[in-house]
Order: C-alpha cells, then structure tokens, then sequence
C-alpha cells in the first residue's frame, strides 16, 4: 500500500512537472525566442569580424571563423536562456501564454524581431537614433510612453549591467588566454570606465529601436501592452529575458576573449 502510495506521488509529481515544462515550452515559443537568438547570432558574427579585424589584424581566417561558430551555437544559448525561463512560477508563465498568445501579443514579438533585424542596418539604426534624438528635442511628451515602457523594465540600468559584464568577461577571457596579465580589480577599473560611453549608447539605442519597432501599435494597443509588462507575469517574464540574455552574453564574452587571446599567442609562434 504505501509503495502504491509512493508511486502515485512520484507519478504525480511528475505529471506536474509535465505540465509546468510544456507552460515554458510555449512560452519559448510564443515569444519565438529561437528566431531572437538568430538574429543575436547574426550580430555576434558581424562583432567577431570587428574582434578580427581590430585585435587579431585580421588574421583570424579560417580558425576563427570555426570558432566563432562555435561560440555562437544556437542551441546552448537557448538552453540559457530556457534555464533562465524555467525559474517563473507556472501561473506567470500561463498569464505570459495567455497574453503572447492574443492578436496584441503575436503582432508585439513580431515587431521586436523585425525593429532587431532592421537595427542590424548601420543606416537604419543611425536614422532611428536620429529620430530619438529629433522628438526629444522638439517635443519630449512624445516619447513619455517609451520611458513608461523602459521604467517598467528598468532597461536602461539593466541593459548597461549587463554590457558592463560583458565587457569584464571578455577582459577575463583574454586575461585566462595569456593576452595580457592584468588583475581583476584593473580589469573592473577598466569596464567602469566606460560605463558613461555605455549608458549614452545605450539610451540612444534603446529608445531608437522601441519608436522604430512600436511605431506601428496604436495608442490603446500601446497601453495594453504597458500594462501587461507592470503587471507581476511581465515582471517576472523581463526578469527571466534579462537573467536568461545576459548570462548568455556574459559566457559569449569571456569565449571570445579567450579565444582572441589565444590566436594572438599562435600568431606571435
């Protein structure tokens, strides 16, 4: 009897799971978060070029390009990011299930991913920057309902973190591949350093790629999204991007600091 019993709990338990596991599969889904990190990877790729032609004088060749495939492997950095996910509750991933899965919430995801995509063109992220820094200046209501949105997120101060740690672990990794012989307290000295260039980029960027990529919502549409992201589901779901985003550029970082590093050592053999 209490091995029936025994059995029933496990089975239970596991049902629930179950369950909580096909929440989270959705929701991944629902915010087509593999088609996000594909873009990510695009512009992981074009950074690489930049690592190659402005450390390595661009002699990574083919080496680095097989490295650089590597550190931008599709699958691990949506398992991060899924590690990320799975810490939501079940009941916020239902409410963010129920929201992605409305005619709002799909015409949402579908204008971020295309705001993302379009910003990867030099001329189009000046010209949205442009138009930032124009309404700003003429008439600062207009982008009220932006700062609403960032302040909801706290975008801003989470965004320029979470690039201020990247550019730590990418010291760290050149440090552990023998580039330089640095301490961590110099290296953090020298991540904080930039962190006024940091927080200037990344207000012009931010608040450029939300005009460009909102623009299209109507002013009610615009609200009801607002709302969703202050309430506790699209707290807790801009807690998981966030947590999920940011330890996956942290570990990409460091990658790509040590693999610059040590294709810095073999070219000096």
């Amino acid at each position: 009897m209490l091995r029936f019993a025994f059995s029933f709990v496990v089975l239970m338990w596991s049902s629930i799971a179950a369950l909580a596991d096909a929440q989270l599969t959705v929701a991944l889904d629902r915010l087509r978060i593999a088609e996000m990190i594909e873009v990510m990877r695009t512009e992981g790729v074009q950074y690489a070029d930049a690592i190659d032609r402005d450390v390595l004088n661009g002699q990574g060749g083919p080496v680095w390009a097989a490295q650089i495939q590597g550190i931008y492997d599709a699958h691990k950095m949506q398992e991060t990011v899924r590690v990320a996910f799975g810490q939501m509750s079940d009941e916020h991933l239902r409410q963010i299930n129920r929201f992605y899965g409305s005619a709002l919430g799909e015409q949402v995801v579908k204008l971020e991913i295309a705001g993302r995509r379009a910003m990867m063109d030099d001329d189009i992220e000046a010209m949205a920057q442009d138009a930032y820094d124009k309404v700003l200046g003429e008439d600062p209501a207009q982008v009220a309902p932006l700062r609403t949105l960032v302040d909801a997120g706290d975008m801003i101060e989470r965004n320029v973190a979470g690039a201020m740690t990247a550019n730590y672990r990418f010291y760290r990794g050149m440090a552990d591949g023998g580039a330089f012989d640095l301490s961590d307290d110099e290296m953090l000295a020298e991540a904080w350093a930039q962190e006024g260039q940091i927080r200037e980029e990344t207000q012009r960027w931010l608040m450029g790629y939300l005009m460009l990529s909102y623009r299209p919502l109507d002013d009610q549409d615009f609200r009801d999204y607002v709302l969703f992201t202050q309430s506790p589901a699209g707290r807790a779901l801009n807690t998981a991007i966030f947590d999920g985003f940011n330890t996956m550029y942290s570990d990409i970082s460091y990658a790509l600091g040590r693999a610059a590093a040590l294709n810095l050592k073999s070219s000096e053999l």
